[in-house]
């Protein structure tokens, strides 16, 4: 019993230090977002002592795709998204015993130690999950933030009615941010689950395993089918 319970407790030490590593990951990647999205502002640039300049030249739109890119490239990405989708899968695993226990007879589901076990990692993941995904959701909006692209196009209108000589400079600069907010909408992978990057086959197993599994719990436990 005390060699299992050592066993035990250093793979659930293993596998929560996994989880801490991915959230500092995530933690970093919003760092670098939120930045990122203060370098057109000329006050926040100076509050938070970063490089500042405007979208108003093809170059610096150039600059600033170049740099979201670099960014949301930077850091570990393969390593963290094997263990979110680890993490994912468990949980996902774990529910559905739950669900198939409480369908076989939920009057006793709490009566058996395991079933605890289940429920405790079940919600200790659950939080980390959210954690993530809020995280996750967080950085995708600063990145995909369209309204940064629109400030910068109504001020190019409103350079062009001071400076009409430049008309034809600034209409080329309003037209590539016109095609670069196409871009940043075209980029979102439909594979997303609130920021968290998932694989097809996990995104569509989620879609018909679990939701199936917990119709079945609530048609059981009300007495009525239900179709989720």
């Amino acid at each position: 019993s005390a060699i299992n319970f050592l066993e035990r407790l250093c793979l659930t030490w293993m596998f929560f230090f996994m989880m801490c590593v991915a959230e500092r990951t995530y933690k970093q990647r919003f760092l670098f977002a939120k930045l990122f999205s203060h370098i057109t502002s000329a006050r926040k640039a100076r509050k938070y002592e970063i490089p500042h300049f405007r979208l108003k030249k093809v170059e610096n739109i150039k600059i600033w795709l170049s740099l979201r890119s670099y960014l949301k490239r930077r850091g570990p990405q393969r390593s963290v998204d094997v263990v979110v989708s680890s993490v994912f899968l468990l949980a996902l695993s774990i529910a559905f015993i739950c669900c198939a226990q409480v369908l076989k007879g939920h009057k006793t589901f709490l009566n058996a130690a395991y079933n605890w076990e289940f429920l405790i990692w079940e919600a200790a993941l659950l939080l980390f999950l959210l954690r993530l995904a809020s995280l996750g959701s967080e950085t995708n909006k600063k990145y995909s933030s369209i309204s940064i692209l629109l400030t910068e196009q109504i001020n190019l209108y409103l350079k062009m009615e001071k400076k009409p000589n430049k008309k034809e400079q600034l209409s080329l600069v309003n037209n590539v941010l016109k095609l670069s907010t196409k871009l940043l909408k075209e980029l979102d992978t439909p594979f997303r689950l609130y920021g968290l990057t998932m694989n097809p086959l996990i995104y569509n197993i989620t879609r018909v395993v679990i939701l199936s599994a917990v119709s079945g719990v609530i048609s059981d436990l009300l007495g009525f089918n239900i179709r989720v």
